[in-house]
């Protein structure tokens, strides 16, 4: 958690401009290498979660995944995934017979899902505010 911190406080004080980083190993070697801010930030929220006890999984946003991956990263089962891909709710290519989902289009129909589950629970809780059930 402290390191997270640190670097927290290192990326918000700096501009975008690349920061250097000196490596030391125990046996007395040094090397300075230059990283983007942005891979610092990374690093502090990957730092964190981890902290925290998380897994953390870089996935680069053009990868593709098989169902079964898809199915892993929301949390729902294969046969869920594939009757959404079988519907047009999330966009995907066949390689052979198997199905292929690119990550920023798993990632796009979370987001939407999460969207039109918020809206619904905004309702929910109007409704009961207008009748009255101390929600």
């Amino acid at each position: 958690m402290a390191s997270s911190r640190s670097i927290a406080r290192i990326v918000s004080s700096k501009s975008d401009s690349p920061l250097s980083l000196r490596v030391s190993t125990q046996n007395g070697d040094e090397t300075v290498v230059s990283v983007p801010a942005s891979a610092f930030k990374l690093l502090g929220d990957i730092l964190n979660e981890m902290a925290k006890g998380n897994a953390v999984t870089l996935i680069p946003v053009h990868a593709e995944l098989t169902t079964q991956q898809a199915a892993e990263l929301l949390g729902v089962s294969r046969p869920f995934i594939v009757e959404q891909l079988e519907k047009g709710n999330i966009p995907f290519r066949k390689v052979g017979t198997h199905r292929r989902v690119l990550f920023r289009d798993l990632m796009e129909y979370k987001r939407s899902m999460d969207r039109k589950r918020l809206e619904s629970l905004d309702e929910l809780a109007a409704e009961a505010q207008k009748l009255g059930l101390g929600y």
